[in-house]
């Protein structure tokens, strides 16, 4: 019932932390189906972080690895209701367990028509943008991290960005990131998050659940995109139409998401510069990549 696949990449990512869960995974999964009294109905699909096990009655069980980022994902589910986000039945937050609603596996990333991904990702957006919890966490409280983190990448790649650029993505951490409305962010908004379903023809999924500016997810919608655009030798120009496109659906200020998005590039060149991305941890692709967010951190500084 566990993926091969995803042992081995949990394993290699958190190391003995993620050796023992991985052999405690077996119980946990028995312990849950037990006390929810649900049976599989499929295989075990797999993410990045966590496993899926279709279940009778069109849900899923999702068991994520313990890890902060996945502390509030149940939160999110509650504060929505299903409103444009797959509906949650159960949780267990000591197992980091979920009994969701069944979606399909087509992913809003596959769609070949590439103006309608912020169309959709738009419309779901301002859907899933209602007042927060007080119980939930604040983007705001990451300001200071985000500005450490832009500051020694300068120092460590001094020669990647033109200061101008680098001072771009600071004011957007003081003027956008140390105040936000109270509102729920998604916080890890991409297009492989938004899946086909049933109930509604788009819903998201694996939000991180924060409270912020719903702009900052249009910001890291965007990064993702230069893929289809790689080869075209003009990133700027079609990523500058999706996010007009995405903040038209959203009703969201095109300057925000714009300014977040910079911020996403920049942070996005010297993480990839440090430790590559999972799509590439090294090679032509990477490079490839971080010329990518470079090129459209300078545009849209």
């Amino acid at each position: 019932m566990i993926p091969e696949k995803f042992a081995e990449s949990t394993i290699a990512r958190e190391g003995d932390r993620g050796r023992a869960w991985i052999a405690e995974l077996p119980s946990i999964v028995d312990d849950v189906l037990s006390s929810w009294n649900v049976e599989p109905d499929g295989a075990t699909m797999h993410g990045e972080v966590g496993i899926v096990i279709p279940v009778a009655g069109d849900r899923v069980v999702k068991i994520s690895f313990p890890h902060p980022g996945n502390d509030y994902e149940a939160d999110a589910f509650e504060a929505w209701g299903g409103r444009g986000a797959v509906r949650l039945h159960q949780h267990d937050d000591a197992r980091y367990a979920l009994l969701l609603e069944r979606t399909h596996a087509e992913q809003l990333i596959g769609l070949e028509d590439n103006d309608q991904i912020p169309a959709v990702a738009g419309e779901l957006s301002k859907r899933l943008t209602i007042a927060a919890p007080d119980h939930l966490p604040r983007l705001s409280d990451r300001a200071d991290e985000w500005y450490d983190e832009v500051r020694s990448g300068a120092a460590e790649f001094p020669d990647a960005l033109p200061t101008r650029v680098v001072d771009a993505a600071l004011d957007v951490v003081d003027e956008l990131g140390r105040e936000q409305p109270e509102l729920v962010v998604h916080g890890d908004f991409h297009a492989r998050n938004i899946l086909r379903a049933d109930r509604e023809p788009w819903l998201a999924v694996d939000p991180k659940g924060y409270v912020g500016d719903p702009a900052y997810d249009g910001g890291t919608l965007l990064l993702p995109r230069v893929l289809p655009y790689l080869d075209s030798g003009d990133l700027a120009t079609p990523l500058q139409r999706e996010l007009e496109i995405f903040a038209e659906a959203a009703d969201l200020d095109r300057d925000r998401i714009r300014r977040w998005a910079q911020l996403r590039c920049v942070q996005g060149s010297y993480y990839g510069r440090r430790n590559g991305f999972g799509r590439a941890r090294s090679g032509v692709l990477l490079d490839r990549l971080v010329a990518a967010a470079e090129q459209l951190a300078i545009a849209w500084a």
